[in-house]
């Protein structure tokens, strides 16, 4: 459909899952694709040859968002390689999860890093480029449980929590400057890492869900391609969830 068309988009996280979903779909639309990987390595390179292959600009760094200097180093070569920048997806996120009296500081402080800072570090990074298009579309993915809270996930829904406040202070902060700054909820989506859990436990979350199943990466990744194009152009310091009406 070319919603995209004409658009460069950086997406932290890539390589597998919900990352994966949107970077394809993205391609899909006619955006050109920068992404980043970690420690999936092949499936990074396997992801740049398959994006590629539907006509579009694509490349895959290895990279660490939660590193500030490796964040900026990754934007400017972005920028340099792509001419542009007008979409960031940050997705690049971690689990460690345990009851609070077990959990480590190290735990807290890795998760916190991973999935918080990595959004301060790559927005504030992008902010200069998009300052000066006087446009961008900065989208933020989060979780209900940064909405509601998840006994065993105190560090990760802290972190999830505070990215729905960050990105709801950047709307506020470069919104006269056209860029809209958005965060997307996925509730209880379907990935390579459900699929080695018992069956019974999956069936048991699918059936607590109003419309009785899991989500798809693809779903996540359909908000946004929304959010990424100009449909969305009115549309900034929201926090939009997918979740089946698991939580309303």
């Amino acid at each position: 459909m070319g919603l995209l068309s004409g658009k460069t988009a950086l997406i932290t996280g890539a390589s597998k899952g919900i990352g994966r979903a949107i970077a394809i779909k993205y391609a899909q639309e006619g955006a050109n694709v920068a992404f980043t990987f970690l420690s999936s390595v092949e499936k990074g390179q396997a992801l740049e040859k398959e994006l590629a292959e539907f006509g579009i600009k694509a490349k895959g760094y290895r990279s660490d968002a939660s590193d500030f200097q490796a964040a900026d180093d990754l934007v400017a070569d972005v920028i340099k390689e792509f001419g542009s920048l007008d979409i960031l997806v940050n997705n690049a996120g971690i689990t460690r999860d345990n009851l609070l009296m077990r959990m480590t500081e190290e735990a807290w402080d890795e998760v916190m890093n991973i999935n918080l800072k990595s959004c301060f570090n790559t927005v504030k990074a992008a902010n200069r480029t998009m300052m000066k298009q006087k446009s961008g579309s900065i989208i933020n993915i989060t979780s209900v449980v940064g909405i509601k809270g998840n006994a065993g996930q105190a560090n990760y829904a802290a972190s999830k929590a505070g990215i729905i406040g960050f990105t709801k202070s950047v709307a506020l902060e470069l919104g006269s400057r056209g860029i809209r700054s958005n965060a997307v909820a996925p509730g209880f989506i379907e990935t390579e890492m459900t699929e080695v859990l018992d069956e019974k436990t999956v069936q048991g979350w699918r059936d607590a869900i109003p419309m009785k199943r899991g989500g798809k990466p693809e779903e996540v990744a359909d908000a946004c391609v929304f959010l990424g194009s100009d449909m969305s152009s009115y549309i900034s310091g929201q926090v939009i969830q997918v979740n089946g009406a698991m939580l309303t």
